[in-house]
């Protein structure tokens, strides 16, 4: 069985809305997933699953979330060659040039740690709607269908 770590951090609630959507399409597609919010994680533990999953906001003036910023470190350091991942992150449109870097930001970081990229990055204004939820299911899918091209 595939297993997946979808790691979140939120101040409002939607983050853990887009982690929660991409943990149920992940269930729904077999894999055991386990979910967990970001300041409660040790990086190293996308160490033991096959597809890692990032959901976080971008603070401010695109700073990464401070509860966030020892994961965001130890994640640097570790090889994940042969892991999956996928980046997401609900963001405010307001802040122009800096909505959602923190996506940005991680997904430049798993591209150090070796691991392949299984979908492109997905940032949602506010609180997912149809669309950002269908979209988020795409990225699950594509996720899993990655795994398993890379695992055949």
């Amino acid at each position: 069985m595939v297993s997946a770590q979808v790691v979140f951090a939120t101040i409002t609630g939607n983050n853990e809305d887009v982690a929660d959507i991409v943990t149920e399409k992940l269930e729904d597609l077999g894999c055991q997933v386990k979910e967990t919010e970001i300041s409660q994680t040790d990086a190293a533990e996308f160490e033991n699953v096959d597809i890692c999953v990032v959901c976080a906001y971008t603070y401010d003036e695109g700073s990464l979330p401070d509860e966030g910023m020892d994961f965001y470190e130890d994640l640097q350091d570790l090889d994940l060659t042969g892991k999956v991942y996928g980046v997401a992150g609900s963001g405010d449109t307001f802040y122009g040039e800096y909505y959602n870097t923190t996506v940005d930001h991680f997904e430049t970081t798993f591209q150090q740690t070796g691991a392949t990229r299984g979908a492109a990055p997905v940032k949602i204004n506010l609180a997912p709607d149809q669309a950002a939820i269908d979209q988020l299911d795409a990225m699950a899918q594509q996720l899993v269908d990655t795994y398993h091209q890379a695992h055949a």
